[in-house]
């Protein structure tokens, strides 16, 4: 009773009568030309396995997360994605909203401005709150979670919570300019096939009926920061009639488009330019897949040179152990490491995997927008 009865004074805020519109390409450049040139990475704290872990009450750790964003703000990273959770929030919606507000208080500390991300399709399924189990040894992420979970995702009564969820969330940093935007979904038709398959029609409509309405109820809010989801799948996203029902909402719902790869840079560019049909910023919010040819010396200077806003996937090795391969959960890493980490830019001690990377991503931010300077 208590949860319905908070559902239903979330839902009945004080926000505007009608949801804004989308931005227009004029004011999504115009947005954009504000910023400075963003580049960083999918931040989560070395002591934390997912989303859970990094935002309970009992693992929430401020010194940890302002330890790693000095070791950011030094290397020239203006930004970070970082992932939030609808059953956070069911837990503890006020305690989940101090937190928040006391990450953004370290985040502008040392000049980064977040995307926060609302709800995610990948990997486990089955979201458990409370303590969360350690890593399996040699996987690449095996204990990050969905949300909503695959439970409240095929149940259209728990629609109202998810409703009220991002109603709130949005609402509550609408006009914080220390945020950079909302990314409202993570993959969301990725049918985890790597991992947790799950190919099926059903969750695919579950999907593409509840995205168009994320997109609405976070627009109520009326943000003063942009709404995305990142487009992941397939090519030719500049042909509309290519496109599945969620990568048409994806292009035609957010404010600014955004777009994952781990190819090789010559694939990222020929994606990126038919992403500029939009006429709207572009925003990689997931690359480097050493293993797979995507790396910060290729594809960086390309972003830069086409002022692509640019987040890595991973910063510091840690419980989510992304150093290694996705092909860990088929052959797990436990008898020896990966040829070449995978994902992460640092090492535990904050020491970079790479020195030439952090060089890199220090000389770029330092340049002016679209100025690609001498790396060698």
């Amino acid at each position: 009773m208590r949860t319905l009865l908070l559902i239903g004074a979330l839902l009945a805020l004080a926000l505007p009568a009608e949801a804004r519109e989308r931005w227009t390409p004029a004011q999504a450049n115009s947005w954009y030309a504000q910023q400075k040139w963003l580049v960083g990475a999918n931040y989560i704290p070395a002591d934390a396995i997912n989303q859970l872990e990094m935002w309970q009450e009992a693992s929430f750790n401020p010194a940890q997360i302002d330890k790693e964003l000095a070791w950011a703000q030094a290397m020239g990273i203006t930004t970070m994605r970082v992932f939030l959770h609808d059953a956070l929030w069911q837990q503890d919606a006020p305690g989940l909203k101090k937190r928040i507000d006391a990450f953004l208080a370290i985040s502008a500390k040392h000049g980064i401005k977040p995307l926060l991300v609302l709800f995610d399709s990948c990997w486990d399924p089955n979201p458990k709150l409370g303590p969360q189990h350690p890593p399996i040894p040699g996987v690449h992420n095996s204990g990050w979670v969905q949300g909503p979970g695959a439970k409240a995702l095929a149940d259209p009564a728990q629609h109202p919570r998810l409703e009220a969820y991002v109603k709130d969330v949005v609402s509550s940093f609408a006009r914080d300019n220390r945020i950079l935007g909302w990314d409202v979904w993570n993959e969301p038709d990725n049918n985890n096939g790597n991992s947790y398959p799950d190919n099926s029609q059903a969750r695919f409509d579950q999907v593409a009926f509840l995205l168009p309405r994320v997109f609405e109820w976070a627009r109520s809010a009326d943000p003063t920061q942009p709404l995305t989801s990142g487009i992941w799948h397939n090519n030719h996203w500049e042909n509309r009639d290519s496109l599945n029902a969620v990568e048409k909402t994806q292009l035609t719902q957010s404010d600014v488009i955004s777009f994952h790869d781990y190819s090789f840079p010559e694939i990222f560019e020929a994606r990126a330019k038919s992403l500029e049909a939009y006429g709207r910023p572009i925003l990689c919010t997931e690359y480097l897949a050493r293993g797979a040819g995507s790396n910060i010396d290729t594809v960086l200077p390309i972003a830069k040179r086409r002022n692509i806003a640019m987040f890595n996937w991973g910063f510091v090795v840690g419980k989510t152990q992304t150093d290694l391969p996705w092909d860990s959960w088929q052959r797990p890493y436990t008898s020896r490491p990966p040829v070449v980490w995978h994902h992460e830019i640092l090492r535990g001690d904050g020491t970079p995997y790479r020195a030439r990377e952090v060089e890199i991503i220090k000389k770029l931010s330092a340049a002016p927008k679209t100025v690609v300077p001498a790396l060698d």
